[in-house]
């Protein structure tokens, strides 16, 4: 009877034991149903410390505009404890229809966790209330994204330029922005324009009072007729609304939101060429331009290189045609010519001059003609086709072989090809491809000697390999130094690859730094407070500097994420917490 109730005292033990350890992971949206221009928050919660290595979901179907960022809460109340970690997304819908969001993973005693599955609905952008107590419609109102289009009806070719600018009102202040899609410029053959300087303004947008800054230039030339289109840029913002509120200072109270705005649609309506008076060597050039044919040399002698330049200059769509091509007599040798641009690329579009220079060396002494060469553009300010005529540019050879036959001062000849028959030579081989019949025994050739002598060079390089590798090991202090940097790059893998997502990477530092002290310290060191992990290596024998630099780079993770950061920054605090990490490990 004993025995029964053992038995059964056992299996109730173990059943509890099995269901206090069980583990809740859960997804929660803040709102399932939304419209196509509204966000909702998603947060996957977990409710057991040591469920590590959390992984997301794919959010194809959404934009990702805020996290991810984690808050971890933890309670003892009349003697039960509570524990929560949560994993938070801002999520914005790409397309209307009804999408389901797979389950997030995470790992709890070597086992894969996964949470819940959730549908959200997406029905067409809804209006914002025009409501003055509402922070989103005071963002609207207050922020303005612009596209100035400098010409809605060019040409073909023609040069025109976008300028991006956003308008701030007096009444809100913006803290933090970034581009979250480009424009598209599809029809144009498109160039950005470097924006060095972010510099605030003071204009006018509707007749009031802003303030503005340029984000982007371009310059863009269309390359067919018809309606083009300029794509909107999109961004996101985080603003300062004001409360009305004040503090004890008088200073206004502000609350900040996260709002998303984009410039409107750009409609061009491209003029195509006129047909009336287009010559027929016309190829594509639009602008204003100046074009000429010069040599380098008009008197030089046989076999001389001397270069004729083709060069149009001015501004244009000058990286779009192509330059006419000269025809040279026979008796020049001409080779395929270098190709050069010297273009910049302003609001005003693109100037400067490309070149053709073509190398020619004459076999012949006498007078060559290279012939005039046209050149035609169509002028837009003009409305009109227009066309340069390059003058001829002869070339005098002063000695070198006698043509056959001249007129006058200017030489005439073609080349012929050679003829044969079967009393020529054809050429005369220089290489043969025979092969020996009688070959070279083995036994005393190179390659035996060769490898006769290869055990004896072996065994000094082996003998020199096995000391160099005996003093390394020998090295005690060195190989622990090299185990200790590669155990802090092993634990700061994951930092390493989230540098320049501030977010991610100040989290999977943090996260780094707590795993490596739970496995020197054999404690879970994200429980306690950072007196408490200064106090436990104090105790293990770390210097107090070291210390002290451990606990800046902790508190350099949880202020970052709320702070302007820059990549050079994230990457110098990657390699501080691995010298910091590396020291450690030393004295541990």
């Amino acid at each position: 009877m004993k025995s029964v109730r053992f038995y059964i005292l056992t299996i109730l033990v173990f059943a509890s034991q099995v269901l206090f350890a069980q583990i809740a992971f859960e997804t929660s949206v803040s709102k399932s149903n939304l419209g196509l221009n509204q966000r909702f928050k998603i947060e996957f919660s977990v409710d057991k410390q040591g469920a590590d290595n959390f992984k997301p979901p794919s959010f194809s179907d959404f934009k990702v505009v805020g996290g991810p960022s984690s808050s971890v809460s933890q309670s003892w109340i009349n003697g039960k404890a509570s524990y929560s970690q949560t994993y938070i997304y801002i999520l914005e819908p790409k397309n209307e229809g009804e999408f389901t969001i797979e389950p997030a993973t995470i790992e709890y005693n070597d086992e894969i966790v996964k949470s819940n599955s959730v549908n959200i609905t997406v029905s067409k952008a809804v209006e914002i209330p025009k409501d003055p107590n509402n922070p989103d419609y005071i963002a609207q109102q207050n922020i303005h994204l612009v596209a100035e289009v400098s010409n809605l009806n060019p040409y073909v070719g023609e040069g025109i330029y976008v300028v991006y600018k956003l308008y701030v009102s007096e009444n809100i202040s913006v803290n933090d922005w970034r581009v979250t899609e480009s424009p598209q410029y599809n029809g144009f053959w498109n160039q950005d324009i470097d924006v060095t300087e972010i510099n605030v303004q003071k204009g006018k947008y509707n007749g009031e009072d802003y303030r503005y800054i340029v984000l982007k230039k371009a310059v863009l030339i269309p390359q067919r007729d018809g309606e083009l289109i300029v794509e909107p840029m999109r961004m996101d913002f985080s603003v300062g609304i004001p409360t009305g509120r004040g503090d004890f200072f008088g200073n206004m109270i502000t609350r900040n939101i996260s709002y998303a705005t984009e410039s409107p649609v750009k409609s061009v309506r491209v003029k195509a060429l006129p047909e009336e008076g287009k010559p027929i060597d016309f190829s594509g050039a639009v602008g204003e331009f100046e074009f000429k044919v010069s040599a380098d040399k008009n008197v030089l002698h046989a076999n001389e290189a001397a270069q004729i330049k083709v060069e149009v200059s001015g501004s244009g769509n000058l990286k779009l045609f192509e330059i006419p091509k000269i025809i040279t007599p026979a008796e020049l040798e001409a080779y395929t010519p270098e190709h050069k641009e010297s273009v910049t690329t302003s609001l005003s579009g693109l100037r400067g001059t490309i070149s053709d220079a073509y190398t020619v060396v004459p076999q012949f002494k006498g007078k060559y003609k290279i012939p005039e060469v046209s050149f035609s553009y169509f002028n837009p300010k003009e409305e009109k086709y227009s066309t340069i005529l390059a003058e001829a540019v002869f070339v005098e050879v002063t000695d070198g072989k006698e043509l056959p036959a001249s007129n006058n001062d200017t030489a005439t000849s073609y080349k012929k090809n050679v003829v044969t028959n079967g009393n020529n030579f054809r050429f005369i081989a220089l290489d043969t491809t025979f092969k020996p019949i009688v070959k070279t025994d083995f036994l005393h050739s190179v390659e035996f000697y060769l490898l006769l002598l290869l055990p004896f060079l072996v065994i000094p390089i082996g003998i020199l390999i096995g000391k160099k590798r005996a003093k390394r090991a020998s090295d005690i202090f060195g190989n622990k130094i090299r185990n200790a940097n590669k155990l802090a790059r092993k634990y700061l893998s994951e930092a390493k690859k989230q540098l320049g997502k501030k977010e991610a990477f100040y989290i999977a530092l943090e996260k780094a730094l707590h795993n490596f002290l739970k496995a020197k310290l054999q404690i879970e060191t994200s429980e306690i407070s950072k007196e408490k992990i200064a106090e436990l290596l104090q105790y293990k024998g770390v210097d107090a500097a070291t210390i002290g630099e451990f606990i800046t780079v902790l508190n350099d993770c949880d202020f970052a994420r709320y702070t302007p950061t820059t990549d050079v920054m994230m990457k110098n605090e990657y390699e501080k917490t691995v010298e910091i990490l590396t020291e450690i490990d030393k004295q541990l």
